[in-house]
């Protein structure tokens, strides 16, 4: 079961379609194993299609967002969700293969990566796939700007909690850690960066020319 998602900014972004199309896929995956998540999305596309149909006679009050985030709070998740592709085709069809056969590149001790940005083109942010060895602990670091996650396979935990398959996580330049796989596979995850991460590490810090 997932226990981190988007926040309703990001998930009102998505119905809106504003979204870049790697932050929208991380939504999309999320949302194709979170009954709680797609109900708020279904309630945001209903509101919308309706806003639409009324545009010419409705006025937009200054508290139209607060309204909208308590009618998606208080509605009840639907008893039967609808059938839903299953996620890992939607990564078969962006990357041709399953991602535990992908080439990965060994980039620092326990961790290795595949850049996927030249997937998204006119991207400007940097799009890459990061795998931890079961068991294995990343380097410390920090962002320089914004980095969201959405956990593909296995999970990772840090001081924030356990990270499980399609929890979703925003990290900014506040946050420093030094995530660690738990369980007994590789942890995978699908990160959309603005910036490249700072490492912090007393030695690990002196590569942080080197990271772009």
């Amino acid at each position: 079961m997932t226990r981190h998602h988007p926040d309703s900014l990001s998930l009102m972004e998505y119905s809106a379609g504003n979204l870049s199309e790697p932050h929208a896929l991380c939504i999309r995956l999320h949302l194709d194993k979170c009954t709680h998540c797609r109900s708020r999305v279904d309630t945001l596309d209903s509101l919308g299609a309706v806003m639409m149909e009324q545009q010419p006679k409705v006025s937009v009050s200054e508290t139209m967002f607060d309204d909208i985030l308590a009618k998606i709070d208080s509605t009840p998740a639907p008893e039967q969700p609808a059938k839903v592709v299953p996620k890992i085709s939607l990564l078969q069809k962006l990357l041709g293969e399953d991602i535990n056969n992908l080439p990965w590149k060994r980039q620092l001790g326990d961790v290795s990566v595949l850049d996927i940005t030249e997937k998204f083109p006119g991207q400007k942010e940097q799009v890459v796939l990061q795998k931890l060895v079961a068991g294995g602990k990343a380097p410390a670091h920090t962002h320089r700007g914004t980095e969201t996650t959405i956990v593909l396979q296995g999970a990772f935990a840090d001081q924030k909690g356990v990270f499980n398959q399609w929890d979703f996580v925003v990290l900014t330049d506040q946050d420093e850690h030094k995530p660690v796989a738990v369980g007994c596979e590789d942890c995978i995850t699908l990160s959309v960066l603005s910036a490249p991460v700072k490492l912090t590490g007393t030695f690990t810090r002196m590569l942080n020319p080197f990271i772009r």
